[in-house]
């Protein structure tokens, strides 16, 4: 086990939610038990929590340094780190060293159970390290932001299109024994985001970084950057070559929020098919003047500059939004609308399919008949839907909406034909 430092200075506080799912199926876990204590302290139990029939916990208050700790870089370190223990009858224990918890943030650790086996000893404790903006990493090799077709000869697809998954390296490209991750596109972007920004920083800073995330990863995807050099992966977790992407740590609600309703885009510039790759630094530690910095674009965001503004501050004038023109591994696209009480028709019956699909396995979630019409049942169905799953409880079936009830319903249909 890696002991970590102790940070002491706790005069603010966030917050912390737990969901725990089988790593045999994806399928939420009931009545499993958190415990909650300081990474590197007494081992003392702060909190004991027990997950709902979603497989989650209540949302509770921790402790975290002074906000002001994240608003400028240096030291101390400005998140609070705790070491979250999970058991359910059935299941292996797990434990995770250093989630962060940041003050005025809501962060959101997700833990994978694996079922018991007399073939597997006990898994590994999961050790989150340091963050980007407070560790030492290396700093980013330049590349061209746009890939030579003529020379290269590496673009491979026709168009644009979002990935359904990503897998990561975990190392360097000449570390050939780390192991590949088959990750899910929008939960390496909300993974990246959370490793290398902070979650407390304005919507507009945090807009920004996620696209030139997402643009980066793109292009990777895009161009088949490793697979053309003889690599099986999309992407590294060296910050030497593309992002930090550390296995099991915590996600941030407030990064999450924004990757779900803007997954689909990315940057381009005139007459470029392939999204740029937007590379960048933290500005303090590394300089890199023709890139995006990360306390740079907190400082824009804090003067109230725009995502775009803050992005063609670093990139040019000629810098804009795009959005692909396909999403993979979804049964159909948003309908371009919103649903809702009155709406009717094909998508809407395909809507109240789907969630019935997902009652089967959420069970707090009401089951529903599909009719194609958007009535009270279904206003409430999606309601329980957006609860159980961290979204505004409108009633509404808005895209980021449209888009969880997708993702969750291929999860579980896929493992209905499995079995």
């Amino acid at each position: 086990m890696i002991l970590k430092a102790l940070q002491t200075d706790t005069t603010d506080t966030g917050k912390l939610s737990i969901s725990v799912n089988s790593s045999l199926n994806n399928f939420p876990i009931s009545d499993a038990t958190v415990s909650i204590s300081i990474t590197g302290g007494d081992g003392q139990t702060l909190e004991q929590l027990t997950t709902d029939t979603s497989g989650r916990t209540e949302e509770i208050t921790l402790g975290t340094p002074p906000l002001e700790y994240s608003m400028e870089p240096g030291e101390p370190r400005p998140y609070m780190e705790y070491t979250i223990t999970v058991s359910a009858p059935g299941y292996e224990p797990q434990t995770t060293l250093g989630t962060e918890v940041l003050p005025d943030a809501t962060a959101i650790q997700n833990v994978r159970l694996r079922p018991l086996s007399e073939e597997e000893g006990a898994p590994a404790d999961i050790v989150i390290p340091d963050h980007t903006l407070y560790g030492e990493y290396p700093p980013k090799i330049a590349e061209p932001e746009v890939k030579p077709i003529s020379e290269t000869g590496n673009i491979v697809l026709s168009r644009v299109v979002v990935p359904e998954t990503i897998v990561v390296h975990d190392g360097t490209l000449s570390n050939t024994s780390a192991p590949n991750y088959y990750v899910a596109y929008k939960d390496y972007i909300k993974n990246v985001a959370s490793s290398e920004i902070y979650a407390n920083w304005p919507e507009n800073t945090i807009i920004a970084n996620v696209l030139a995330i997402m643009s980066f990863t793109m292009n990777r995807v895009y161009t088949e950057w490793y697979r053309n050099r003889g690599y099986d992966f999309t992407i590294t977790s060296s910050t030497a070559y593309d992002h930090k992407w550390i296995y099991g740590r915590n996600i941030f609600e407030s990064i999450s929020v924004v990757v779900d309703d803007i997954f689909s885009d990315y940057l381009s510039r005139p007459d470029v098919k392939q999204p740029i790759l937007t590379q960048y630094c933290d500005g303090k530690r590394v300089s890199c003047p023709d890139w995006m910095t990360q306390w740079g674009s907190k400082s824009l965001g804090d003067q109230g500059y725009s995502p775009i503004e803050i992005l063609r501050y670093y990139y040019g004038q000629d810098m804009y939004i795009n959005t692909a023109e396909q999403i993979s591994g979804i049964p159909s696209s948003w309908p371009g609308y919103n649903l809702s009480i009155g709406s009717s028709g094909s998508k809407v019956r395909q809507l109240q399919e789907q969630l019935s699909s997902i009652a089967s396995v959420y069970s707090s979630i009401p089951s529903l008949v599909p009719d194609g019409i958007y009535g009270e049942n279904t206003k409430n169905t999606v309601e329980k839907f957006q609860s159980v799953f961290g979204l505004p409880q409108t009633g509404i079936v808005d895209f980021r909406t449209w888009y969880k009830i997708s993702e969750i319903y291929v999860a579980v249909t896929r493992i209905a034909e499995l079995n």
